[in-house]
C-alpha cells in the first residue's frame, strides 16, 4: 500500500494538490473529502455566471475539453477517491485519522492518513445586524446559491438590490445584477471608498464614477444598521445614511478562514484567524499541510503575515503542496497581493501596498501618478490609463502599484510587471528603467510604468510638488482665494476662465517663457494641464524664474473632470 493522503476540501486547492501528488506518486492512496456535492469549480467565475456572461453553470466545473469534473472524473482520470456530501468532524493528530460524517446517511467513520491536507476555504463575512437571516438575504458562497439567485432574477422576482461591501465580490455582483438584468442596485461600503484594501481614494473615485455612470448607486462611508422584512422576504436596508428599499440583499463584505476543525486539533493560527504555514505549506504539525483561503501567507513587502483569499494563490499553493506530500521539496515563500478586477468597461489592477497601508506599516511613504495612453498616442483606439506607484521616501524602495483603465489586458500587464519585482525590494530606478516590450499597438516607447517611476522620482527629488486630484477638487477648487494656472491652450482654457473668473489664469505652456511676469508671486500657484506633464514642466520653468510656491495638480484636468464632470461648464 502507498502513502495515505487525505485532503479536506475539494474546490480549488484540494483537487490541485491531489492531481499533482498523483502525477508524482502513482501508488499513493488519495482521498478527497467535501461537504458539497459540486466540486472542483471556478468560484471566481460565479459573478459572471449570475450576470449571464457564462451561460451554462457546467462550464465552471468543466475542463478545457468540456469534461465535467465530478467524482467519476477524478476516479477514472485521476485515480483519486472523492467522497462528496461528507463532513470532516475532527482530527486526531495522535492517531493520524479524520472523523467524518456522511451527510446523506448520518453515518460516522474514521479515515486514516499518513499526510493530511486542509483546504477548508473560507466563509463570507456577514455582519451581526438584525435581519440577516431573512429570506432574500444571501452571500454567494457556493454554486448552489448562485444558481438559486440567478433563477430568481431570471424569473423577474428581483427589481432592486443592495450589495453590502465594496470589495471585489461586491463590485462584481453589482455589475452582474445591473448589466444584464437591469436590477436597480445600490452598493454600500463602510469605508470612505470602494476597494479600500486594494487602491487609494483617487483611483477609487474613477471607479466609483464609472459604476454610477452604469447605473450602480454607490454609498461609501455608510454602515448597515438593520435589514427590514418578514417571512416573505426583504423590503429595505436601514443605514446610517438613510433607508434603501430593496427585494434582495447580497453580502460581499469579505471572507473569514474556515479553521474551526484545525483549531480544535491544536494547530497554530495567525492574527487574521488563518492557519500558520511554513514555506513548504506545512502547519505546526509536520504531517498536516494547508493552503488556500484557510491560511495566512507571508507578505513579501512587510515581512509580516497577511490573509489573502485568492483563487490564483490557492492553485499555486496546491501544486506546491502536491509536490511536497509526494516527497518533493518546493517552496511558497509568500505574496505581494497582486489583484485585478473588471467593473463594466473599466479594469483595476494592483499589487503591494497602498499609500495608507504603507504608512500604517511604518514606511515614510509617498506616491506618484502617471496618466498616459495605454499604447502609442498616435495609434488608433488608444485609451487613457492611470497608474500610481508607492515608494519609501528615504530608501526609494517601491512598495506598491495600482492602475485603472479601459483596456483590461493592458492594465493587468503593467501591474504584473511591477508585481514581479516587488518581492525583491526594487527601487525607483528598477521601475523607471524596467525593460518592457514596445510596439505602437501595445505601448508607448516610454511606457507608463517607466513614466510613473520617473514621476515619483521627480517628487522625491523636489522637482514636483503635487496635489492629488481629489484634494484639488475638495479643498482648492471651491476656495475662491486659490489661484489656478492652466497651461493648456487658450481654446481649452477659455471655458474654465469663463466659469471661475480671474482666479483661473490661462497661459499656454508655449507662451509662459515670455508671459510669466503676468503671474502673482505672493500666492500659491496650482499649475494644471491635461494630464500633469506640461504642468510639471511649467513648474520647473517658473521655479527657475524665482517662483517658490508652486503645486502641480496630479493627473491634471483629465483626471479631475473624470472625477467630477461638473467642474467645466455644460456648454464647454
Amino acid at each position: 500500500m502507498g502513502r495515505r493522503i487525505v485532503i479536506i476540501g475539494a474546490v480549488a486547492l484540494g483537487p490541485k494538490a491531489a492531481c499533482r501528488a498523483r502525477r508524482l506518486d502513482p501508488e499513493a492512496e488519495i482521498t478527497l473529502i467535501d461537504r458539497d456535492t459540486i466540486i472542483s469549480y471556478g468560484g471566481c467565475g460565479i459573478p459572471y455566471y449570475v450576470s449571464g456572461d457564462i451561460a451554462n453553470v457546467d462550464e465552471l466545473f468543466s475542463t478545457v475539453f468540456h469534461a465535467v469534473r465530478d467524482p467519476e472524473f477524478f476516479d477514472v482520470y485521476k485515480r483519486v477517491n472523492v467522497r462528496t456530501a461528507t463532513e470532516a468532524l475532527s482530527i486526531d493528530r495522535k492517531a493520524k485519522s479524520v472523523r467524518v460524517r456522511d451527510l446523506k446517511t448520518g453515518e460516522e467513520s474514521d479515515i486514516a492518513y499518513d499526510t493530511l491536507v486542509l483546504a477548508t476555504g473560507s466563509t463570507p463575512f456577514v455582519p451581526p445586524v438584525e435581519g440577516v437571516d431573512l429570506p432574500g438575504v444571501v452571500s454567494i458562497s457556493n454554486l448552489h446559491k448562485a444558481i438559486m439567485l440567478k433563477d430568481q432574477i431570471a424569473a423577474g422576482k428581483i427589481g432592486s438590490a443592495v450589495v453590502v461591501g465594496g470589495g471585489a465580490i461586491g463590485l462584481e455582483m453589482a455589475e452582474a445584477l445591473t448589466a444584464l438584468w437591469g436590477v436597480e442596485t445600490t452598493l454600500v461600503e463602510m469605508c470612505d471608498h470602494v476597494l479600500p484594501q486594494a487602491i487609494g481614494p483617487d483611483l477609487a473615485g474613477l471607479l466609483t464614477r464609472h459604476l454610477e455612470d452604469n447605473g450602480v448607486s454607490v454609498m461609501a462611508s455608510t454602515r448597515v444598521q438593520r435589514i427590514v422584512g418578514d417571512e416573505d422576504g426583504v423590503t429595505a436596508v436601514e443605514t446610517d445614511k438613510g433607508t434603501i428599499p430593496c427585494d434582495l440583499v447580497i453580502f460581499g463584505a469579505g471572507a473569514r478562514p474556515n479553521t474551526a476543525i484545525a483549531r480544535e486539533a491544536g494547530l497554530a493560527v495567525g492574527p487574521f484567524g488563518g492557519l500558520l504555514v511554513d514555506a513548504r505549506m506545512r502547519t505546526s504539525d509536520p504531517n498536516i499541510y494547508a493552503g488556500g483561503d484557510c491560511v495566512e501567507v507571508r507578505n513579501l513587502i512587510t515581512g509580516g503575515s497577511m490573509y489573502l483569499p485568492l483563487g490564483s494563490l490557492a492553485n499555486r499553493q496546491g501544486r506546491v503542496i502536491g509536490t511536497n506530500i509526494a516527497g518533493g521539496n518546493e517552496r511558497f515563500d509568500g505574496a505581494v497581493g497582486t489583484f485585478c478586477l473588471k467593473a463594466f468597461d473599466m479594469a483595476v489592477a494592483t499589487a503591494g501596498l497602498t499609500l495608507a497601508q504603507a504608512k500604517a506599516a511604518g514606511f515614510d511613504a509617498v506616491e506618484g501618478l502617471a496618466v498616459q495612453a495605454d499604447r502609442a498616442h498616435f495609434y488608433p483606439g488608444h485609451k487613457w490609463m492611470f497608474l500610481k506607484l508607492v515608494a519609501d521616501r528615504k530608501t526609494r524602495r517601491v512598495l506598491g502599484v495600482e492602475a485603472v483603465g479601459e483596456a483590461g489586458d493592458a492594465v493587468k500587464a503593467r501591474v504584473d510587471a511591477v508585481a514581479a519585482l516587488l518581492g525583491h525590494h526594487p527601487d525607483l530606478d528598477d521601475v523607471s528603467n524596467l525593460e518592457v516590450g514596445y510596439a505602437p499597438p501595445f505601448a508607448s516607447a516610454m511606457d507608463i510604468v517607466n513614466a510613473a517611476g520617473n514621476a515619483l522620482k521627480n517628487v522625491l527629488d523636489g522637482f514636483s510638488h503635487p496635489v492629488e486630484p481629489s484634494v484639488f477638487l475638495r479643498d482648492i477648487l471651491p476656495d475662491e482665494s486659490k489661484i489656478i494656472l492652466d497651461v493648456r491652450s487658450a481654446k481649452q482654457g477659455e471655458p474654465m476662465t469663463r466659469k471661475y473668473g480671474k482666479r483661473w489664469i490661462n497661459i499656454p505652456q508655449d507662451e509662459l517663457p515670455r508671459r510669466y511676469d503676468e503671474l502673482p508671486r505672493d500666492v500659491t500657484l496650482h499649475v494644471i494641464c491635461n494630464t500633469g506633464l506640461r504642468s510639471y514642466e511649467s513648474q520647473v520653468l517658473l521655479r527657475a524664474k524665482g517662483f517658490t510656491d508652486l503645486v502641480n495638480v496630479h493627473g491634471g484636468y483629465l483626471f479631475a473632470r473624470m472625477l467630477d464632470p461638473t467642474i467645466v461648464p455644460d456648454e464647454a
